[in-house]
């Protein structure tokens, strides 16, 4: 699986037609891969696509949680893009979800997770990233077993929320949604996410043309 370095959206070529989850199919205006630079070393990763993604087809994009999230890309230099882009051009940084469809009535199941976790375990294998910010409760249970020593029923996001996990081969950053955040609670992730920076990562600008 090649990466498209020409585009950001779906970059790795992954089904977009993807039939998995019948009953996905049929609520979803289209199915959401990966979007961003596929030489990142950080990657942030939501549970599942809201309406508002759903019509644009670019993670976080159009949600209830964008603009929130791309204020602090934009405060670390990820991004120069207007906070409510429709197609922000992203430095050093991918996203993307747990489960790729949306349902306007409820969550994704445990079965449709699994439908979908080849996308996202093939999206990190190829970014292989330094860093994960997992935003919401669902994201730290989706990666606990495979990523972590820990069960997914010790992870609580809201106690988690701006600490780092250690996981097998880079860090996980819980986040609870920008939208659910107090002003208190995004200024705590924002100040240990700079702290982190500032120990071990610096960011590399053009790492797509490398």
């Amino acid at each position: 699986m090649d990466a498209n370095q020409e585009s950001p959206y779906n970059p790795f070529g992954m089904d977009e037609d993807c039939q998995n989850c019948e009953a996905l199919c049929d609520t979803r205006s289209q199915v959401v891969h990966g979007y961003g630079d596929v030489g990142a070393e950080f990657v942030v990763v939501g549970e599942e696509p809201d309406a508002g993604v759903d019509e644009s087809g670019v993670p976080f994009v159009g949600g209830a949680d964008g603009e929130g999230l791309m204020e602090i890309l934009r405060g670390f230099d990820f991004t120069d893009s207007p906070v409510d882009s429709i197609e922000p051009d992203l430095e050093n940084v991918f996203l993307t979800y747990v489960t790729r469809c949306f349902h306007p009535d409820r969550a994704a199941t445990d079965e449709e997770v699994r439908n979908c976790e080849p996308y996202r375990t093939s999206e990190l294998r190829m970014i292989n990233p330094e860093i994960i910010v997992a935003v919401g409760q669902g994201v730290l249970e989706a990666l606990a077993w495979e990523y972590t020593t820990r069960n997914a029923e010790d992870f609580d996001v809201v106690e988690e929320h701006g600490t780092t996990v250690r996981g097998r081969g880079f860090e996980i950053l819980p986040m609870i949604p920008p939208s659910e955040q107090t002003d208190e609670q995004r200024q705590a992730f924002v100040e240990h996410f700079e702290d982190l920076l500032q120990r071990d990562y610096r960011q590399t600008k053009g790492r797509r043309g490398r």
